[in-house]
């Protein structure tokens, strides 16, 4: 902000230098030339002095008196008139009055003679040529300079200042503190900014909150787990160090506490199967809105998120919809999930085709993820929806297999299905994974 104010404070001091030296320059710049204004006003004037001596039979007073008796306007680059009788100099004495009259100033001035009177016009041959375009230039450089001035105000007000409260929020969410959120605006700019950052604040808040309930939750059944298993194992312990102590006479008796054991250990595994799940279900929690929605909209934006990443990865893409249809779920999240499936599409694939076809298909919307190249054990085809699964096709790629778990989550919460086939090919194979919404 500060830095701001002294680039705009500077360069308002530079401009108004500018300014100065522009107009000092016309101050000094001689216009003059053969046709100038001013060489009309004098010959109005001298032409106005002969009548007005015609008329009046004296010389004038002054330029206003002979303005108004000539019916003439008053021209700004005629400055004076003085006058002296011609009769009143004499040889003796002419050319020391001559001097002492034309050269009493150092200003331009015209001679006019007439019966009776030697007249000098003094005069600025700029005047009129010099204010006039200083007037203009200094116009429109003021205007210039007010512009300025409301745009560094509009600017400093509407995106410096605004920008400069929203700058520490990404930095306050990376060091975990997300109580305070922005102020609501109408900011043209920001507004939009500030509502999705604010989104983004409730929406981390809200996901620390569920985890540490569930951290909570999970650390509660682990912990109950845990002390349940102690009775079957203290059991167990007990039954081992009877038998090997040959406590028991009778094979029957014995055969009874294999049994029991037997019974202890089923009742351990089920336990340990409740830990196993609790581990590894319900760890992801998934909010989603449904509503109507026409998905070409969900489409257009998959096809501007990744037609320029394709072309510049040699990718041959295709997005072909056949039917523009009002369907049921969450746009967001109908988006993530044909994410999900294109990145899979990069990934696992060989990297020369991927298809998106999307049409209607009796009561429902399908849309079609292929991709070439496919190389999953078709045995492992039932699998690729659980969680933590990778095929045996990942080689050294990088993932956590939770990419299509998710997508089966949300297009379940969507009342939808999700669905994966492998396309035998004399071309080669390719993988074939269908989005089945629900109609509006």
């Amino acid at each position: 902000m500060k830095k701001f104010d002294r680039i705009c404070i500077v360069g308002i001091f530079v401009y108004i230098l500018a300014i100065l030296g522009i107009n000092i320059f016309f101050c000094h710049k001689d216009f003059s030339d053969d046709n100038r204004e001013y060489k009309v006003a004098l010959n109005r004037v001298e032409q106005a002095i002969f009548e007005y001596e015609e008329e009046v039979g004296n010389p004038p007073s002054s330029l206003k008196e002979l303005y108004k008796q000539a019916g003439l306007p008053s021209y700004a680059s005629v400055l004076s008139i003085e006058s002296i009788p011609s009769g009143d100099i004499n040889q003796d004495t002419a050319a020391e009055t001559l001097y002492s009259f034309l050269e009493a100033d150092e200003k331009d001035y015209y001679i006019i003679i007439t019966d009776s009177n030697i007249y000098k016009i003094t005069y600025n041959p700029n005047i009129e040529e010099n204010q006039g375009i200083i007037i203009y230039i200094n116009l429109i450089l003021g205007i210039v300079l007010i512009g300025m001035m409301i745009f560094c105000i509009y600017i400093r007000h509407n995106i410096i200042k605004p920008f400069n409260t929203l700058s520490d929020m990404p930095y306050e969410l990376a060091k975990g503190n997300m109580r305070a959120p922005l102020k609501e605006n109408k900011n043209k700019f920001f507004g939009k900014y500030v509502w999705g950052m604010n989104m983004l604040r409730e929406n981390i808040e809200e996901g620390k909150e569920r985890e540490l309930e569930m951290q909570k939750e999970k650390k509660v059944l682990l912990l109950s787990l845990s002390h349940d298993i102690k009775t079957p194992l203290s059991a167990i312990k007990l039954y081992s160090k009877a038998l090997s102590k040959n406590l028991y006479k009778t094979e029957e008796k014995r055969q009874e506490i294999t049994e029991s054991i037997s019974e202890k250990v089923d009742e351990i595994e089920g336990y340990i199967s409740e830990i196993v799940m609790a581990s590894r279900e319900d760890f992801l929690s998934f909010d989603v809105s449904n509503k109507e929605f026409y998905v070409k909209d969900t489409l257009d934006e998959v096809k501007d998120y990744y037609q320029e990443k394709m072309e510049l990865n040699k990718i041959d893409f295709n997005l072909d919809m056949k039917n523009n249809c009002l369907v049921f779920g969450d746009k967001d999240r109908l988006t993530e999930v044909i994410q999900n499936l294109v990145e899979n599409a990069i990934k696992y694939g060989d990297g020369q085709k991927i298809d998106i076809c999307a049409f209607k298909e009796d009561d429902e919307y399908v849309i079609s993820v292929k991709n070439t190249g496919c190389t999953l054990d078709e045995k492992e085809l039932p699998h690729v929806f659980d969680s933590f699964f990778r095929g045996s096709n990942v080689e050294e790629k990088k993932g956590s297999g939770l990419g299509l778990y998710i997508c089966r989550q949300l297009t379940h919460l969507m009342e939808g299905e999700i669905v994966a086939n492998i396309l035998r090919d004399d071309a080669g194979d390719m993988m074939e994974v269908k989005v089945i919404l629900k109609l509006a």
